[in-house]
C-alpha cells in the first residue's frame, strides 16, 4: 500500500544535507492547486536551515494563482503566464537561467509578432506549420527548434489548464539540421593575450572583469555560479570553494541566489594555488571594506550580487569586435574542460568539476563520484 498524499498546504519530512559551511533543507510541499513540489533553503546549522525552508514554504503557499484560462484567452497573456512559471522554475533550481533568457527572447523576437493576438484555440496545426520554416530562413534551425520548444511549452500550459483539449505542436514534425555550434576553448596564449587586454582596459578592470575571468577558469563553473560565490563558500586555508548556487532575477524580487538546476551542481572544488593567491589579495581588499562573510566574491559596485545578464555584456564589451570577438562567458568553461582533458583526467573526474550529472550511463556506474579533486586543480595550475 503506498504512502498517502500529503494533504494540500503541507510539506512532508524535511532532510538535510551537510554543505562544507552549513546545511542544506529539502522538503516537497503541495499547493493549494494540488501540485506537489521541491524546495530547498540554506543555513548555517539545521535549525537555521529549517527555519528558512519553512518561511519560504509558507510564502509558497501564499502565492495567489491567477485567473482561469479558457480557448478564448490570447496566446499573448497565456504566454505571461507561463513565463511567470518558467520564472518560478528557475527560482526553484529546476530550470537554468540562460534557458529562460532564451525562452523570453524567443517570444519577443518571433513568436509574439506572429500569434500573440490569436486565440490559444486559433493557434492550429496550419498556420504553426506556417510558422517554422519561416524562422528557419531568418534566423536559423537551432532558433526555429527554440520557437517549437517555446509554442509547445505555452500550448501545453494551455492543455493543463483546461483551455485546450490538445497540443497542436505534436502534430508537427521535428526541426531537423544546423547542428549547434560548439564553443572554442582558448589556447595558452590566447589566455595571456586576453588577460593582457582587460588589464589595458579601464572599465573591464572597474567591472572587475579580470579576476572574474581568471576565476572562471580556474573552476569551470557558470558564470551565475561564480558570481553567487560568498565569502562564506570559500576556504582559503584548505584551497576550495563549495559551489551550491547560481544568481537568477526574478520578476518583482530582483536578483537572488537559488539552487543550482541539479544535485550534480552542488560541488566542492580545490583550486589551483595560483587562484588560492588571488582570492586571498581579493579577501584582504574585502576586510579593508568591512564586507561580511555573506557578500558576494564578486560583487557588484554597491557590493551586492551582479545580474549575470549585465556581466556578459561588459564581456561583450570589453573583447571587442575583432580578435576575440568570439569569446563569450561560456568559452572560459570550455577553456578549464579542455585544460583538464589534455591533462589526461578521466571524463568522470570533468564533468565533477564541471556539475555535469552524467557524462554516460557507463561512466555512472562504474566510476565514483563526487570526491573533491585536487588532480584538477593540478591541472589548471596551466591555466595562467
Amino acid at each position: 500500500m503506498g504512502r498517502p498524499p500529503l494533504a494540500v498546504g503541507t510539506h512532508g519530512t524535511i532532510r538535510f544535507v551537510k554543505l562544507a559551511k552549513g546545511y542544506r533543507a529539502k522538503a516537497r510541499y503541495r499547493g493549494y492547486d494540488g501540485v506537489v513540489r521541491d524546495l530547498s533553503r540554506s543555513g548555517a546549522s539545521k535549525t537555521k536551515a529549517e527555519r528558512e525552508l519553512k518561511s519560504a514554504i509558507a510564502s509558497e503557499l501564499q502565492t495567489p494563482t491567477g485567473g482561469d484560462i479558457t480557448g478564448r484567452s490570447r496566446f499573448r497573456e497565456v504566454a505571461e503566464r507561463w513565463l511567470a512559471w518558467q520564472e518560478r522554475r528557475v527560482a526553484d533550481g529546476e530550470r537554468a537561467t540562460g534557458t529562460l533568457d532564451n525562452y523570453r527572447s524567443m517570444l519577443n523576437n518571433h513568436v509574439l509578432s506572429a500569434f500573440g493576438e490569436l486565440r490559444v484555440s486559433e493557434v492550429t496545426v496550419p498556420r504553426l506549420d506556417r510558422f517554422f520554416p519561416v524562422v528557419r530562413q531568418k534566423a536559423s534551425a537551432a532558433h526555429a527548434r527554440t520557437a517549437r520548444a517555446v509554442v509547445g511549452g505555452v500550448l501545453r500550459y494551455a492543455v493543463r489548464h483546461g483551455a485546450l483539449t490538445t497540443n497542436p505542436i505534436r502534430e508537427i514534425e521535428p526541426i531537423e539540421g544546423g547542428s549547434r555550434k560548439k564553443a572554442r576553448a582558448l589556447s595558452p596564449d590566447e589566455r595571456r593575450s586576453w588577460l593582457a587586454q582587460l588589464e589595458l582596459d579601464p572599465r573591464a578592470v572597474g567591472k572587475d572583469l579580470p579576476d572574474l575571468t581568471r576565476f572562471l577558469m580556474a573552476t569551470g563553473v557558470r558564470i551565475g555560479e561564480a558570481l553567487a560565490l560568498y565569502w562564506e563558500d570559500v576556504d582559503l586555508d584548505a584551497g576550495t570553494v563549495a559551489i551550491a548556487w547560481t544568481v537568477v532575477r526574478v520578476r518583482g524580487e530582483g536578483l537572488r541566489r537559488t539552487d543550482p538546476k541539479s544535485e550534480s551542481g552542488e560541488r566542492l572544488l580545490a583550486l589551483p594555488t595560483w587562484a588560492v593567491d588571488m582570492l586571498r589579495l581579493r579577501w584582504k581588499t574585502a576586510q579593508a571594506e568591512n564586507r561580511a562573510p555573506d557578500s558576494p566574491v564578486f560583487p557588484d559596485t554597491y557590493g551586492g550580487l551582479r545580474d549575470p545578464s549585465n556581466t556578459r555584456r561588459a564581456l561583450r564589451e570589453a573583447r571587442g569586435s575583432e580578435g576575440f570577438a568570439w569569446v563569450t562567458s561560456h568559452v572560459f568553461r570550455k577553456t578549464a574542460a579542455t585544460i583538464m582533458d589534455e591533462a589526461g583526467l578521466s571524463a568522470r573526474v570533468i564533468a565533477d568539476q564541471l556539475g555535469h550529472a552524467r557524462p554516460s550511463l557507463t561512466q555512472d556506474v562504474y566510476m565514483g563520484r563526487g570526491a573533491v579533486s585536487t588532480d584538477a586543480a593540478t591541472a589548471l595550475e596551466n591555466v595562467l
